[in-house]
């Protein structure tokens, strides 16, 4: 079994929230760099399609549908990983979900659920993962984090909470477990284009906020393009880097904030008020391909054009 080297990856890699999106793109490039890896999902029919696409590639994959934020399961995912390849050395937490709406809109359970899946489940994964690493003296974790785990954007307040939280872990863990040969990458994206648009959940105003989100995270000025995102996450992890902000609105909002944090938040305030509002009979938690189906825009639908394809393309359901 091939193990990790100071640069090349290589042995037994756990990807959460694999089935689809950049997980999925982020479990073929580990599987290119030499990783045999274990794919995680709720969906069992869209992990067993990522399954076969990967497999098709010629990878080395198995997978387990489950639900990580459930007790338990974080340790017996870690425990399958090491009896199917021997050892887990690479881990990658990607799962989350993306909630979008006013503040007004949400209710606890939104940032609940947002942080369970976003920040105790991927600690979880952790200390589950840790020991096996620490006895061998290697390893890597990588934590898919978000600009607006450093940037609080208006509308995506429980996502922005547990990016920021992770972001807080996975630097913290950086510091505590560099002396036992295990490195720690956080990952910061902007807006990439994913197919995620169709998956994340609305509130408030659905299709007004879907309008909104789906032109952002479809646009070329804007956005990334996933599978040269993927690329770069996985030799940010190869190169033990501590820190990877992607895009280059992320970069620059990154640098602007740290500069000039004020003028950052009176011009996300801005951004908030030309944001829909909440609405007489405020709607929760609409899916978004629900949500253009409702809207029926033609031209969305053209801004939207590359995530749409995107979204085909990396196993993402849009209808």
């Amino acid at each position: 079994m091939a193990r990790c080297s100071s640069r090349r990856l290589g042995g037994g890699a756990l990807v959460t929230g694999a089935s689809r999106g950049l997980g999925l793109l982020i479990a073929r490039e580990l599987a290119r760099s030499g990783c045999q890896v274990m794919l995680c999902a709720r969906s069992a029919d869209e992990l067993a399609a990522a399954k076969r696409m990967l497999r098709d590639e010629g990878a080395e994959v198995r997978s387990l549908a489950c639900d990580i934020t459930q007790e338990g399961v974080p340790a017996n995912l870690v425990r399958a990983t090491e009896e199917a390849f021997g050892s887990l050395d690479v881990l990658v937490n990607n799962a989350g979900t993306i909630q979008v709406g006013p503040f007004a809109a949400m209710t606890e359970a939104d940032f609940r659920d947002a942080m369970e899946t976003m920040y105790f489940a991927p600690l979880r994964l952790v200390l589950a993962a840790v020991p096996g690493m620490r006895e061998r003296g290697h390893g890597r974790i990588v934590t898919i984090s978000s600009l607006g785990g450093r940037i609080a954007a208006p509308h995506l307040l429980p996502y922005a909470g547990a990016k920021f939280a992770a972001t807080g872990l996975s630097q913290g863990l950086r510091a505590e477990l560099a002396a036992e040969g295990i490195s720690v990458t956080t990952v910061l994206p902007g807006l990439m284009r994913t197919g995620s648009h169709t998956a994340a959940r609305f509130s408030g105003q659905p299709t007004r906020e879907y309008a909104w989100f789906a032109a952002a995270a479809g646009l070329p000025l804007l956005s990334m393009d996933a599978e040269r995102a993927a690329r770069a996450i996985v030799r940010a992890a190869e190169r033990r880097r501590p820190e990877l902000v992607l895009t280059p609105l992320a970069k620059a909002a990154v640098r602007v904030h740290g500069l000039a944090p004020a003028t950052t938040t009176r011009a996300l305030s801005v951004a908030a008020r030309l944001l829909p509002g909440c609405g007489p009979e405020p709607e929760r938690g609409v899916p978004g391909r629900h949500a253009a189906r409702t809207l029926g825009s033609a031209a969305l639908n053209r801004l939207t054009a590359l995530n749409d394809r995107a979204a085909r393309r990396f196993n993402q359901r849009i209808i």
